[in-house]
């Protein structure tokens, strides 16, 4: 998603590494369908105990069910379509009922205040849940030079008024198999986010 400058300054604490890395992957998994390597790399995962590790190993089993070819068609049917996918994954949609409305105009302006340009190559609409999720995974990462108070009002602005409600959906679309497990992962990001945000302030 951003062109921007590595942060310079601490090194960056496990938790938020951990942070990013599971933005990315799911930004990734958003973004574009997976490659058979990936789906290979994914079906060897391996989750823990908790709540969000059983989701890793659920996503892990569908990977091992399917095929890159299967999961591109998938992708297209959730998110492309002919016209348009089941879902629109915009902020703008979930929040007004529209495309290109209000939510959209207020990422732009907060990504030029944060100095984040758009990579080359890349057209969807900022809030996009994977352009957004790249954000996240770039200030988790030291990547955007910001704090936690601020983290926590760029997910609060554009990712949790609706984020929520798009995996719910996700979970339930009529094309979605893989999907449906990324859409668990997605959720329970989203709400341990939330969470943490909220004990923080």
């Amino acid at each position: 998603m951003t062109d921007s400058q590595p942060a310079t300054g601490p090194a960056i604490e496990g938790t938020d590494r951990a942070r990013g890395d599971q933005y990315r992957f799911l930004a990734t998994l958003l973004s574009a369908a997976p490659s058979q390597d990936l789906l290979i790399g994914i079906a060897g995962l391996s989750g823990d105990a908790t709540a969000f590790g059983q989701a890793v190993n659920a996503l892990a089993a569908a990977a091992g069910r399917t095929d890159a070819a299967q999961v591109e068609r998938e992708f297209f049917a959730v998110f492309v379509g002919v016209g348009r996918g089941e879902l629109l994954p915009y902020g703008s949609f979930y929040q007004t009922g529209f495309l290109n409305e209000r939510p959209l105009a207020e990422v732009r302006a907060d990504l030029a205040r944060l100095g984040v340009a758009r990579a080359e190559g890349r057209f969807e609409p900022e809030d996009h849940i994977a352009l957004l999720f790249e954000v996240m995974a770039d200030m988790a990462h030291g990547q955007i030079a910001v704090g936690p108070d601020e983290q926590a009002a760029f997910f609060a602005r554009h990712v949790a008024p609706w984020a929520g409600q798009f995996f719910d959906d996700l979970a339930v679309a009529p094309s979605a198999r893989f999907y449906r497990s990324v859409a668990e992962l997605g959720r329970l990001l989203v709400d341990i986010e939330a969470r943490a945000f909220s004990l923080a302030a």
